[in-house]
């Protein structure tokens, strides 16, 4: 073979190479946007939407994505991690077991001896209550590692998420404080809150965007967001 033809097989070779390592770093980390219609349930708009995946390490799978004004991160939390919540079984399993089984959704669980039976997919598509929400997470940063939510997340009081008793997880609502008319986009990833007649516990830094952070709840209206 010529000088000349060995030079533009060479060539071809490392072209070659250099997209297969490209296709490998697109695998691992993509980026996709898109735009979702909101039609059912409750709330109807349409919101941009960009998602970002990316491998953060073995068994941990952090995705990005955005809804109108708000950001979510989810991250797939170690399974030694502590629970946020006092959940005793989940589906019949222990919490961690029936999470690392994916049978976390709208299965029913029990805390302190107490059944909850969440709602299916489809009623929870029109759901909408009224009522008090509180507040909860900052105890979390004191203690040791993170901390799990009820569905395997890692647990970030700083982030819009939610805990609720009966809607399926994940999900996302509409939270607004009736008291300012302040309004904001949750990922519903918890159970909780276990305690009073309160319908919802938000995150430390939702309950900041919404206004009632120092005064600890608030009269609520709650609504699905489906996407």
């Amino acid at each position: 073979m010529s000088p000349a033809a060995i030079a533009e097989q060479s060539g071809k070779f490392k072209t070659l190479i250099f997209c297969v390592l490209l296709a490998g770093v697109l695998i691992s980390c993509s980026a996709l946007n898109t735009t979702y219609n909101i039609t059912k349930g409750t709330i109807g708009a349409t919101y941009d939407t960009a998602k970002f995946v990316t491998k953060l390490g073995v068994g941990t799978l952090k995705m990005s994505y955005k809804i109108g004004a708000f950001t979510f991160d989810v991250i797939t939390a170690p399974l030694d991690w502590p629970m946020t919540s006092d959940i005793d079984t989940i589906d019949g399993l222990s919490p961690k077991e029936a999470i690392r089984q994916g049978r976390v959704k709208n299965s029913p669980y029990v805390v302190k001896g107490k059944h909850y039976v969440p709602m299916s997919v489809e009623k929870a598509e029109t759901y909408q209550e009224v009522g008090i929400a509180s507040w909860y997470g900052n105890e979390t940063l004191r203690q040791k590692d993170g901390h799990m939510t009820a569905n395997g997340e890692a647990f970030d009081p700083g982030k819009p998420t939610a805990a609720h008793k009966l809607l399926p997880l994940p999900i996302h609502v509409k939270v607004t404080n009736l008291a300012n008319n302040r309004s904001i986009i949750l990922r519903v990833n918890d159970r909780g809150p276990f305690h009073g007649d309160r319908i919802i516990d938000l995150s430390a830094g939702a309950a900041k965007k919404l206004g009632f952070y120092e005064k600890g709840t608030a009269r609520v209206k709650v609504e699905t967001v489906e996407l």
